[in-house]
């Protein structure tokens, strides 16, 4: 009971408005999970404080009915003591509503707060310069340099000895440094000629030809992540379908996000629970299960989030060791292209957003029971 009375305190204190008067992107989810912990204690220490005053009238009437032998007075202490318990009954559901409340509205901001980064990783992946880029560095063709010696050589080659390439394998990496070679041999260039021309385009070639295989591991990986956030936006789509189904609401979640539909969405939970309230039975318990079940699929899918987010975090560590893995970096510092260096910053960013701003939802044993059940990590 210390615990509950001091986060009632807490409750008190706790500006339970100010995440929702925040822009997504400056919430955290480690922030709504603190305020779910306060408000489910706020609300458990509130409705114990009301139980704990009908157990103790109870109490008191059971000791009455033991004590007394006047018939008449019997019957009304028995009409009482039956009051007292719906009473406690009736306290213990809005208890249990008004969790249930919390647990929802906060699975909503944790769907909305994901979204938001959900769609942060897909403008990441659909911005980051490797699709286009990647490209040019693991082709020697893209470089004016290489273009240069090709047209020299060309100028220069023995028409007997030399060989054009068709259309098709014109665009062929290693096609072209054969071909590129084999008419610099016969050409008429002298041999330090030739020397000179092949020294301002070495480390082009060197490094075209080292990281091309790993270039395009990183493309083809990158493309999986983005196909893979692609999945995820998806799947929290669909959650949130389900989520707001039982209460009626019809909107998607981007069409609620872009149209800041949010208050909209809280009020039809309103009405959800006071339907609930005013449904006894069965039906009650059915009404609630509507709105618990959800809860699971939220879990379920921050499962999912978390796992993809580990996966990119590992993916993104792997090209940053594949890009500082070129063993002639240094001699060939002034002649790599600036989309090697671009790519590298980019790589080091993203795994700084992987580990901050990405990085997975921290749900321990007592907030997943928060979330499930309703029950603080104090019980």
């Amino acid at each position: 009971m210390k615990n509950h009375f001091l986060m009632g305190v807490l409750w008190l204190f706790w500006p339970t408005n100010l995440l929702a008067s925040l822009p997504p992107d400056e919430i955290s989810l480690e922030a709504v999970l603190l305020e779910l912990s306060i408000e489910i204690n706020a609300v458990n220490t509130c409705f114990e404080q009301q139980i704990s005053q009908q157990e103790s009238l109870l109490i008191e009437v059971r000791q009455n009915l033991l004590l007394t032998t006047d018939y008449h007075q019997k019957v009304d202490l028995l009409i009482l003591k039956s009051q007292i318990e719906e009473q406690i009954q009736k306290i213990q559901t809005e208890n249990t509503t008004e969790i249930a409340k919390i647990r929802y509205l906060k699975g909503l901001q944790i769907i909305k707060i994901l979204y938001e980064k959900v769609l942060s990783l897909d403008h990441h992946f659909a911005s980051v310069r490797t699709f286009n880029e990647i490209s040019k560095m693991a082709n020697p063709n893209q470089y004016p340099e290489y273009n240069k010696l090709r047209e020299l050589i060309a100028t220069k080659k023995d028409k007997k000895g030399g060989f054009e390439l068709t259309s098709l394998l014109g665009t062929n990496m290693v096609a072209s440094v054969m071909q590129t070679f084999s008419n610099l041999v016969v050409s008429s260039l002298t041999k330090a000629e030739r020397e000179t021309e092949l020294s301002k385009v070495e480390c082009i070639l060197d490094f075209s030809l080292r990281m091309q295989k790993d270039l395009n591991t990183i493309y083809f990986e990158t493309a999986f992540l983005q196909n893979s956030n692609q999945k995820i936006k998806q799947d929290i789509e669909m959650l949130f379908k389900e989520y707001t189904k039982p209460i009626a609401y019809l909107s998607t979640l981007e069409s609620c996000r872009t149209n800041d539909d949010w208050e909209n969405l809280t009020q039809k939970m309103e009405d959800y629970l006071k339907k609930m309230k005013s449904t006894a039975g069965n039906n009650q318990l059915k009404m609630k299960v509507n709105i618990d079940f959800p809860i699971d699929r939220l879990l379920l899918f921050i499962s999912q989030y978390n796992n993809f987010i580990d996966q990119g975090g590992k993916f993104y560590e792997k090209f940053s060791v594949i890009l500082n893995s070129y063993e002639n970096e240094k001699p060939c510092e002034t002649k790599l292209p600036l989309e090697y260096k671009k790519l590298k910053a980019d790589i080091n960013l993203a795994i700084e957003k992987f580990n901050v701003a990405y990085k997975p939802v921290e749900i321990n044993g007592s907030k997943m029971k928060e979330i499930l059940y309703g029950i603080n990590e104090f019980d």
